[in-house]
């Protein structure tokens, strides 16, 4: 009987890894094509202070901050061990397409202090803003909803919507989405 209890754990530990911390929904490329009539003016703090500057007019997105770069919004929790084993992803590909590309770390926690989420930041080496405001909140709703951490949203160099990914992503498939929207 232990044996099955071990291998239950196990099954599920491994489940909730590859899917991620939350409810996983796909979303097709029609949606993500639908025109917004809503405008949009955000202003995410990062935890430096730092003000990042996102604005959508229709369907389009500038990131003031980044302009004409490929963009990868990655919304996440502290807690989340999906989105902590991407981590390590994310900083290789902030690396190698460092003046073409920007990743972009949401947290979608609330009651998290700075302090807190600089050790966490520190602890795992990240390289790339992570932002932890109450305006974090709005651009998820912004984007269309986050039912499901890790979620990222790739936006190419015009601000359009062209990738989503909810739950643990191998860094191939983003390496592989990155380098077609950078045009490499």
């Amino acid at each position: 009987m232990k044996i099955k209890k071990l291998l239950l754990f196990g099954f599920l530990s491994i489940s909730l890894f590859i899917t991620g911390c939350d409810k996983k929904e796909s979303i097709s490329s029609d949606v993500l094509a639908q025109p917004i009539s809503k405008e949009i003016s955000l202003n995410l703090t990062t935890t430096n202070g730092d003000k990042l500057s996102i604005k959508r007019v229709k369907n389009n997105w500038s990131f003031e901050q980044h302009p004409n770069k490929v963009v990868l919004v990655v919304f996440f929790a502290t807690w989340c061990p999906p989105c902590k084993a991407e981590i390590p992803h994310l900083i290789n590909l902030q690396n190698k397409y460092g003046k073409d590309f920007q990743v972009i770390s949401v947290l979608a926690e609330q009651n998290k202090s700075n302090e807190e989420l600089k050790n966490f930041i520190a602890e795992y080496k990240i390289n790339y803003p992570v932002t932890n405001s109450d305006e974090n909140f709005k651009f998820a709703d912004g984007v269309g909803g986050v039912d499901g951490i890790p979620a990222m949203f790739l936006f190419d160099k015009k601000g359009e919507i062209v990738m989503k990914y909810v739950g643990a992503t191998q860094e191939e498939i983003l390496d592989s989405d990155i380098s077609k929207y950078i045009g490499k």
